[in-house]
This record gives C-alpha cells, structure tokens and sequence, in this order.
C-alpha cells in the first residue's frame, strides 16, 4: 500500500511539473511572437519614416532647383540653360501661364499638364479654376538639371512655377478692397504683398515626388526675389572720421544731394530728400570737409560754396552734413561693413550668385562695365585706376584705392571699403551719379581695425577735375544686385 502511495505521489508531482513546463514554454512563445512583432512593427515604422523621409527631400530638391534657377547669376539658371522659357526682364508672368521643370527617368513620360499621364498635375486647376483658367495643355517645360553624368538625381517628376492672384491665394491683399481680384498678378514690396505693381513679383513653386515604391510628397513655396536692402543719406558719405578730404576749385564741378538732377530711369514723383550733398559722421568732420575745399580766388578768398548743394535743411553752405543718425546699421561699424564671418557687406557682395566678378587688383580696367539696362556688380580685391573715355554701369567695390580720371562716369553706386581711399588724377569731365560710400576699415597689412578709421577724398585743387557727383535714388536702386528669390511661405499639399 505504501509502495502504490508513493508512486501515485510521483506521477501527481511529474504532472504538475509538466505542466509548469508547458507554462513556461507558451510564455516564452509569446514573448518571442510579441518580439517579432515589435521587431516588425520597428522595420515597417523605420521604412514608412525612411520613405517619408526620402520623398519629402526629393521634393524639396525640386523646389530649390526650380528657386535656384530664377536667380538670373545663377550659372544654372533659366536666362542661361532656357532662353525665353521666362518673359523678359522687367515683364510680370502672367497668372494662368505656369511652366514647368520635368524630370523623367529612363524612358518615361513626364506631361503634368495632360490628366491621362502618369503623373498629372492635380493641383493647378483647383487654385486656378474659379479665376476662370485652365491647366494649358501642353504648358512650356524644360529639362531638369539634377541629373549630372548620368547619374540620376532627386526623384521628383515635375516643378511647376506660376503666378499667383489675390484669388488663387484667397486673399486681399493692398490696397485692401475686400475684392480678390482674380488676373492681377501679386507683387512683394518687401514688407506686403500688393497688386500695385510694387516691389517684385511673387511666384508660386510646386514640386511632385514619386518614388518606386509609390510614396509621393507635393509640396509648394511661395517666392519673391529680393534686392540687397541699401540706402545712403548723402551723394558721398565718408563714413568715419576725415584723415584728408581735398576737392576741386573748378567752376565746372559741383556735388549735389538734389536728387535726379541729371535724369535716370524713375519718375520724377519717387524722388528722395532731403540730403546734403557730402555726408559725414561727426560736427568735427563737417568742419574738416568744409576746410577741405580750396578757394577758387585768394585775392579775397572766394569759395565754391554753392556748387555744393542740397535740399537738406541746415544753416550752413556748402552742403555738408552730420548723417551718423540716418545711417543704416550695415553702414555703421566695421564688422557690418567688412567682416568674414557673419559676412560683411564686402563679403555679402563678392559672394556667387551676388556679383558678376570678383577680381584682384591693381587693375587699370575692368573686363565688363554693364549698360543701362544691365547693371554689374563688381569687386576689386586691390587698388583700380580708371581713366580715359568710359562709362560704367552698376555697382563697384574696391577694397584698395581707387583713382579716377579723364571722362570717366559711373550710374551707380561706388564702394571704397577697406583701404578708404578715392582719388581724381587728372582732368576730365565725368561725373557719378547714384551714390558714394568711402569706409577704412583695414590697415595697410590689410587686417581690420577694430572701429572705423580715417577715409580719403582727395581732388588735386589747381585742375579741372570731372564734373561732379549726384544723388540720383534711379541709379542708386537699378545697381543694387539681386541676392536671391526669398521664400515667403512654405507647405505641404495633402492629396
């Protein structure tokens, strides 16, 4: 009996043991299904984000190719790879009137304005339709440049860049009328959007992404392109104390604050005042520059002072006044004026995409001197000597000294920054008209000073130099280089 009562105890623990077994056997099972799943559930999240990840970007490309290639400097861009793809300069796109950036691979067809392709564009005629237009079929294109040595490049299929209206933004903008006008293209004056023509115009960028794994991104800028925010106070401005400051005593030369006295390309109402004719930054420099003009009889001593001339309100003659407190902040200091990180101005200037050339001096001339309705922007890393029979168009920098004589005139703006020294050598008549900033912010050994140090403006007295310097805001605001189209909104397009 006691036998059997042991062995009925033994298979009751070998049951319970099984049992248990079997537990922990089905428990360690789900753990590893629950495992595998999360394992899975990681990879499907990481792809999904990877994927996301990756059309987005490719999206984003094609808005920066089609943003880039509107900066007419870029080597890239539409002027120079797709002559006449954009209106000329000076003429606003039409609303209505999209172009596109295709970028097929391989053999595929890429036509967004056709809705039986492949990938159509789903989008304009929803913005555009209630302003009564219609996807143009076929619209303008050209090819993207992203693919480079036949290597393929960000997989979007197209970029579309239009005009925008007050409707297909559905908004009023100024002058606020309560009305969206619908075929009215929409301007950026640098502060509001604006159908008075005002500013530059605002173009709208969308770009479609595919990938082969079907993942699509639409996604869309709005852009306008900005001008290097400059303004000057004075016909010439030295900027910082006066270490020479010598003028002409010839009854042909005049400095003149007056603005547009010698013509330009705006009209007469947006003229600007009041300014001196020589601006300064301190009551001692007044004194200094006043000094500094010889007499043309010193038997008595007759001076030329009303060939310096303003509408600025002051009591003294000549025009020469203390402009410290109407200079803008990237004219005021050395790091705003001349600076390697954050840039400077000289440096904002010579950047690509900014200035036509960026040269080393000395020079005696320079390889391009614009038009008057092709503005350059031009560096000299050194001294540059001009003389002869020109005329020059746009905005120049001379980090070096620079010497003028002969019939040579700039419409424009001329910066001397660095050195700060300007010179006239030898007589002749030409004149600037625009503006003058004259700055010292290095030392011979060309590093920076640490605040701004005396400029130089020196005429020789006893010749007939040139005929004058002019305030003219026309040529002042048709020099200023284009930096870049800004980005004014940005979205993603749900579909």
């Amino acid at each position: 009996m006691k036998a059997a009562s042991t062995i009925r105890k033994r298979q009751s623990d070998g049951g319970i043991a099984l049992l248990i077994a079997i537990f922990i056997l089905l428990l360690i099972s789900v753990i590893a299904i629950a495992l595998i799943v999360s394992a899975g559930t990681e990879s499907a999240l990481a792809g999904n984000y990877r994927n996301a990840t990756a059309v987005y970007y490719a999206a984003l490309a094609g808005l920066e190719e089609g943003r880039g290639r509107l900066a007419v400097k870029n080597s890239n861009s539409f002027s120079t790879t797709a002559p006449g793809f954009l209106p000329p300069p000076g003429t606003p796109l039409a609303v209505g009137s999209p172009i596109y950036i295709i970028n097929p691979v391989g053999g595929e067809i890429v036509a967004p304005w056709d809705p039986a392709s492949l990938y159509p564009d789903t989008q304009f005629n929803p913005e555009f339709g209630s302003s009564g237009f219609a996807l143009p079929n076929p619209s303008p294109s050209t090819a993207s440049l992203s693919t480079v040595a036949g290597v393929q490049g960000p997989l979007y299929k197209w970029v579309r860049i239009n005009a925008v209206s007050e409707k297909s933004l559905n908004l009023d903008v100024t002058p606020f009328d309560g009305v969206k006008d619908p075929t009215t293209p929409v301007f950026y004056d640098g502060t509001r959007l604006n159908i008075s023509n005002t500013g530059s115009q605002v173009l709208e960028i969308t770009s479609f992404a595919v990938l082969p794994n079907g993942s699509q991104k639409l996604l869309q800028y709005l852009v306008a392109r900005s001008s290097l925010d400059l303004s000057f106070p004075a016909a010439v401005t030295l900027d910082g104390p006066i270490g020479l400051f010598g003028s002409s005593d010839s009854s042909n030369f005049w400095m003149s604050g007056i603005d547009q006295q010698h013509g330009g390309n705006c009209p007469p109402a947006s003229a600007e005042g009041p300014k001196p004719a020589i601006g300064v930054t301190s009551n001692t420099s007044v004194t200094d520059v006043t000094n500094g003009i010889p007499p043309y009889s010193t038997s008595p001593n007759l001076y030329h002072y009303d060939h310096y001339v303003s509408n600025f309100p002051q009591p003294t003659n000549p025009s020469i006044g203390n402009i410290s407190g109407s200079l803008i902040p990237a004219l005021q200091t050395v790091s705003s004026l001349d600076n390697v990180s954050p840039p400077g101005l000289v440096q904002t200037l010579s950047a690509a995409g900014v200035a036509d050339h960026v040269l080393s001096g000395p020079l005696n001339s320079l390889p391009d001197y614009g038009t008057p309705t092709r503005m350059v922007t031009t560096v000299v890393n050194g001294d540059l000597t001009l003389s002869g029979n020109l005329n020059g168009y746009g905005l120049l920098v001379v980090t070096g000294d620079l010497t003028m004589g002969g019939n040579v005139s700039w419409n424009g703006v001329i910066l001397v920054i660095g050195q700060g020294h300007m010179f006239l050598s030898s007589t002749g008549f030409g004149e600037v008209d625009g503006a003058i900033l004259i700055a010292r912010t290095r030392n011979n050994g060309l590093n920076l000073y640490s605040s701004l140090h005396p400029v130089t403006f020196d005429i020789p007295s006893s010749s007939d130099y040139n005929h004058g310097y002019w305030y003219n805001s026309c040529w002042v605001k048709a020099a200023l280089p284009l930096v870049n189209y800004k980005i004014l909104s940005f979205h993603e397009i749900s579909q």
